[in-house]
């Protein structure tokens, strides 16, 4: 121990006398590193990623009693909470030490941002509305597109400006729907409305699936216009191509891709509770608990540092690779569950 504090010492002097030494260059490099000492703990424990939610805590209701769609709409609420509370706040807009330097979190951020925008904009569309020339709620009508804001907006108006704005729409429409003596805020939860949702779902997680998975490059047949032959397109595209996505945004695709798996969690725990009788009719409940054990997997802890890309059966692993696995087998049991909700 001695010998490791000489040896610093050595090198503090060195380093001060060729900056022009004097204890104003010493306080200086020492007020900078204890700088970057505070701002490096702050950026790991920033980078935590937040525990799921607990949706049963959020709403005070008994659950025998409690109004259809308060589950969904807690979750939305307690996940966009969550995007502008969690340590360190929201970060993807960040401009100063740490949350600049910083990628992981935000692409996580993005992840969530996106399927907190698609249930909204599936409650504005569908679960609030009877039919479709029925009149949207007013609230949800204010806080999607607010939630549709620019999401790297750091000033005039900021992102979480937006954000907190749509909050407020939504914890309005709550309040209105658990008021049984305020029939205009409804939520429907019907089947179609569940399978019109679940198949944007799908279509998220198939695009995150493909991105995964071209981690390590691959070969793949254009298959765009499969299936229909007078089908046409814009223009002409290859038809055996290579896929590989850069090893720069192999870390940025991963944590995007758990931030989705985290977000579809919560609401996926809200949706079993709203269209429970909807589920048990179609003896799909099971299907939806799957559903959230696949995606519950990819929140796994990282031991690794930094996320490998090693190859298939290569030496080192393949975090894209499996996340890819669980990604894929939950967007298989999402498509298994519609075709059991579209079923009479």
């Amino acid at each position: 121990m001695e010998k490791l504090q000489q040896i610093w010492l050595s090198f503090w002097d060195t380093l001060t006398a060729k900056l022009g030494g004097g204890r104003i260059m010493k306080g200086v490099l020492s007020l900078g590193l204890v700088y970057l000492l505070i701002t490096g703990v702050l950026g790991i424990y920033w980078s935590w990623e937040p525990a799921p939610l607990d949706l049963q805590a959020a709403n005070q209701q008994n659950p025998a009693d409690q109004v259809v769609g308060v589950g969904t709409t807690s979750a939305l609420i307690g996940i966009t909470e969550m995007l502008l509370e969690k340590p360190g706040g929201y970060l993807t807009n960040d401009l100063t030490p740490p949350g600049v330097w910083l990628d992981n979190m935000p692409s996580w951020e993005f992840g969530v941002l996106v399927q907190t925008r698609d249930m909204a904009r599936a409650m504005r569309k569908d679960f609030s509305r009877s039919q479709s020339q029925s009149t949207e709620d007013p609230d949800l009508a204010k806080a999607e597109p607010m939630l549709n804001f620019n999401n790297n907006s750091w000033l005039f108006p900021s992102t979480e400006g937006e954000y907190k704005k749509a909050l407020k729409g939504l914890k309005s429409y709550y309040v209105r729907l658990q008021d049984t003596q305020r029939p205009d805020a409804q939520f429907f939860a019907r089947a179609d409305n569940l399978n019109n949702w679940l198949g944007n779902v799908s279509t998220r997680l198939g695009s995150l699936s493909q991105r995964l998975s071209a981690s390590v490059g691959q070969k793949r047949l254009n298959t765009d216009l499969a299936g229909e032959i007078s089908a046409e397109q814009s223009t002409t595209s290859q038809q055996d191509m290579e896929v590989k996505t850069s090893w720069f945004e192999l870390d940025n695709v991963f944590y995007e891709a758990r931030g989705t798996a985290w977000a579809l969690i919560q609401l996926l725990k809200g949706v079993e509770q709203d269209f429970g009788p909807t589920l048990d009719k179609k003896n799909a409940r099971v299907s939806l608990l799957q559903i959230i054990r696949e995606l519950e997997s990819t929140q796994g802890a990282i031991w690794s540092p930094m996320i490998l890309n090693g190859n298939e059966f290569g030496l080192l692993a393949n975090h894209s690779l499996v996340m890819a696995s669980y990604i894929s087998r939950a967007n298989a049991a999402i498509i298994d569950l519609r075709d059991l909700l579209s079923q009479g």
